[in-house]
């Protein structure tokens, strides 16, 4: 299933930025040193936004990696477990590894979805 993504409010600084200043009247040099400033600024916010999306993603492997951790208790289950309350809580591990995942997951499109942008912002 593809999720859409919609980048954070901050994410299309620069291109709003870019869009605005367009409509200024500048002499030629000047519009391109404030060309070649935005294009630093979106560059700098790519690089964070990516950051900050990898970041997210990293965490929530390293919850995914606790969680797998109790899910080793899954080896040691047998057709003969009195305990039935097990299997719940494995689904439940099982469960939340997905929305961790998910998360995970919505992480990286954002980082994508944000940098898609900036480039098409760029080109246009």
């Amino acid at each position: 299933m593809t999720k859409i993504i919609e980048t954070p409010g901050n994410a299309d600084t620069a291109l709003r930025l870019r869009r605005t200043l367009s409509t200024v009247t500048l002499d030629c040099r000047c519009r391109a040193r404030l060309n070649e400033a935005l294009d630093r600024f979106s560059a700098l916010e790519g690089r964070r936004r990516l950051r900050s999306g990898l970041r997210e993603a990293r965490h929530r492997k390293g919850v995914i990696a606790d969680q797998l951790s109790f899910l080793a208790d899954i080896d040691e289950l047998t057709e003969h477990e009195t305990d039935l309350t097990v299997y719940e809580e494995m689904a439940i591990l099982f469960d939340e590894i997905a929305v961790q995942a998910g998360k995970a997951a919505d992480a990286l499109r954002q980082v994508e979805a944000s940098l898609t942008q900036d480039t098409n912002g760029r080109k246009a």
